[in-house]
């Protein structure tokens, strides 16, 4: 009796055969790459002599930090968008807290926590079994008489306005921030060119 070995298939046989049982299972298949996040933020502050100045520019959304002249930073913001304007001019920090909770804006929730209005100000109408909540604001710096201030909050859009009249920060990044102004610090807020590059 004569034995035969059997002929192993080709290997491109094999490797189409693997290839379909792989998607047909759905083994082996790549894990979609993940999504790059925006780099919303740069800090350097080497800490030496002078005091911090912020210089935010509107038509950019985005703010330079110096100390002693020296740039030690960038970051996007979110100012006021439209209707909610938020106003050039030179300013100081005139207070600062670890967090306020806003007395014009915020949203409604029902019970279990749902948002069922996210715009929401003290006067919304709240429907039966919904309730109202002022918007926490991290990390407050505030810059003007009638409550406009630097805040941790969403930036959406990187590079447009979103906010109620704020400066909205990275949230990673308000409290660096926050660590190094104190009350007196400059602000300016001013509209600028526009241009991509952050630090023209």
């Amino acid at each position: 009796m004569v034995f035969r070995m059997p002929i192993p298939p080709p290997a491109c046989c094999v490797a189409v055969g693997l290839s379909v049982l792989a998607t047909s299972c759905g083994l082996f298949q790549p894990a979609p790459p993940p999504k790059a996040k925006p780099v919303l933020y740069e800090w350097r502050d080497d800490k030496g002599p002078g005091e911090v100045a912020v210089e935010i520019d509107l038509a950019k959304q985005i703010a330079t930090y110096r100390r002693g002249g020296r740039l030690i930073g960038w970051s996007f913001v979110s100012t006021g968008r439209e209707g909610h304007a938020t106003a050039t001019g030179d300013y100081t920090i005139l207070d600062k807290l670890p967090l306020r909770i806003s007395g014009r804006y915020g949203w409604i929730a029902d019970e279990a926590g749902n948002v069922t209005n996210g715009d929401a100000t003290p006067q919304s109408p709240v429907p039966p079994g919904n309730h109202y909540s002022g918007a926490p604001m991290h990390h407050w710096m505030q810059v003007t008489t009638y409550g406009v201030g630097m805040h941790a909050g969403e930036i959406p859009r990187p590079g447009e306005a979103a906010s109620h009249g704020c400066i909205r920060l990275p949230r990673d990044f308000a409290p660096l921030l926050y660590d190094v102004t104190k009350v007196g610090s400059p602000v300016r807020i001013k509209r600028g060119s526009g241009r991509n590059n952050p630090l023209d």
